[in-house]
């Protein structure tokens, strides 16, 4: 709405293209894109795909010299994580799910969709009492 009815305004046109007949994204192409800048050696970069029609399923294996695994996962996996959050976003546009299989990393590969790296092993330590004083009473001032 605009405050000034002698201009013009421009209405937006529906498309007859949607969602989910846009045609299917190079997931090859896109995870280069995302780890190539993490290596030292661009070129040790490998990347299968395989699609799996029956399912939707699509599979994406990854292997690279083992130097730049630590660039590539990031601290406490943040990187890995953000290409894994961007893979699955373009393959949810056209009805994909996505799994992305680094070679070599034990970690990421016995994780499913959604899981975040060693949420089941590690158990919560009980609070220990510092010692056995009683609490100090709080007395008011009077003067």
């Amino acid at each position: 709405m605009s405050l000034n009815s002698s201009v013009p305004q421009q209405t937006l046109k529906a498309t007859s293209q949607s969602v989910s007949s846009a045609k299917e994204p190079d997931y090859t192409g896109l995870v280069k894109f995302l780890i190539q800048p993490f290596l030292e050696s661009p070129g040790s970069l490998s990347v299968d795909c395989e699609f799996s029609a029956s399912t939707s399923r699509v599979w994406i294996r990854v292997a690279f010299e083992g130097e730049d695994k630590g660039r590539v996962f990031g601290r406490g996996g943040r990187n890995i994580q953000s290409i894994r959050t961007v893979i699955a976003a373009a393959a949810a546009l056209v009805g994909h799910s996505v799994y992305l299989d680094i070679y070599g990393s034990q970690a990421f590969n016995s994780m499913s969709d959604g899981e975040e790296a060693g949420t089941g092993s590690v158990e919560a330590k009980p609070k220990e009492q510092r010692g056995n004083n009683p609490k100090p009473t709080l007395r008011s001032r009077s003067q």
